[in-house]
């Protein structure tokens, strides 16, 4: 046993190296997201969305919003603990009026479990507020893709996880868009994707704004 303790404590260091490792490959990206700030600073009090690739994917983001000043900082093939990794680089900065995510249909891909995408996701809302105490996050619901159908069950396991936490703290809203997304026999709708049948096409965006636009219409200015 006591050997067992001290071969645990041995492996620690190399296993947060590795996970340390596994973020670097989004260092580009992040990279790229601070010369853009450098080069048109985001203007203050703007809504921050963060994520995946269906947030990078959002071309329209800016228009679909008018009314609001809109950062996006979706990231393709990222998981929660990307965001929340890279926090210091592409959330603190802005101190954004309020925050919205999409992440976790890579991580359960990945093989995350549901709980380990609610403790995820948890810890990303205390890195953003311990930078912005109180600021209203939201997180879209894990979409079912036609792609990642065999995902369904863990994806519905997630979503009511992440829903249950989300009930429990101020401030914090889980948006169902997973049920918008389903068709009449409880499947994923191909007419909501692309040809990869993973990302949405223009019709599942306008699901999802209709459900996003009036939370963000209630956050307080």
């Amino acid at each position: 046993m006591k050997r067992l303790i001290i071969l645990l404590f041995a492996l620690l260091p190399l296993l947060a190296q590795a996970r340390e490792n596994g973020h670097a490959q989004w260092n580009p990206a992040i990279a790229a997201f601070e010369a853009a700030d450098r080069a048109h600073a985001p203007a203050a009090g703007s809504i921050l969305f963060i994520g995946s690739s269906s947030i990078e994917h959002w071309k329209s983001l800016a228009a679909d919003f008018p009314e609001v000043n809109v950062i996006n900082r979706g990231f393709g093939g990222s998981v929660i603990s990307d965001s929340t990794f890279f926090a210091d680089r592409i959330v603190a900065p802005y101190h954004a009026r309020a925050i919205v995510m999409y992440a976790g249909d890579n991580d359960l891909q990945e093989g995350s479990s549901p709980e380990q995408v609610r403790d995820d996701f948890a810890a990303f809302v205390r890195k953003a507020r311990a930078v912005d105490p109180g600021v209203p996050i939201a997180f879209i619901a894990i979409k079912p893709s036609v792609a990642r159908a065999v995902l369904l069950p863990k994806i519905r396991q997630a979503n009511a996880l992440v829903r249950a936490y989300a009930a429990t703290q101020k401030g914090v809203t889980y948006l169902d868009a997973f049920t918008l997304l389903l068709g009449k026999d409880g499947r994923p709708q191909p007419e909501l994707f692309g040809v990869d049948g993973l990302h949405m096409n223009r019709k599942g965006y306008l699901l999802w704004i209709s459900i996003i636009k009036p939370w963000v219409g209630a956050v307080p200015r």
